[in-house]
């Protein structure tokens, strides 16, 4: 092979690998910015939760307290019941 012919081929070698060296930066780009994209959106997704979590804390709350006072009425109105026992009185019908 001449030296020409044999130039000739490693500048074309050369140029297949510039291409193929691009290929893979253009590649790392593509999969560092969805990388990046993905960890806002996994941040996105934890702040909502988080926010959720303090909903649902809260709404528990409010239920607990809702249930305690209704707790409290019925057993007032069970003490009330019990101090009057000729004035609320079950039949048994049977």
């Amino acid at each position: 092979m001449e030296k020409d012919q044999l130039e000739i081929l490693l500048e074309d070698i050369r140029g297949k690998f510039d291409l193929v060296l691009e290929g893979h930066d253009v590649l790392r780009k593509d999969i560092r910015d969805t990388r990046e994209e993905l960890c806002e959106k996994i941040n996105l997704v934890d702040f909502k939760v988080g926010v959720l979590n303090q909903k649902i804390d809260n709404v528990e709350a409010g239920l607990s307290q809702k249930i305690d006072a209704v707790a409290a009425d019925l057993s007032a109105h069970r003490r009330d019941t019990e101090a009057h026992p000729s004035l609320y009185k079950v039949k048994d019908e049977g």
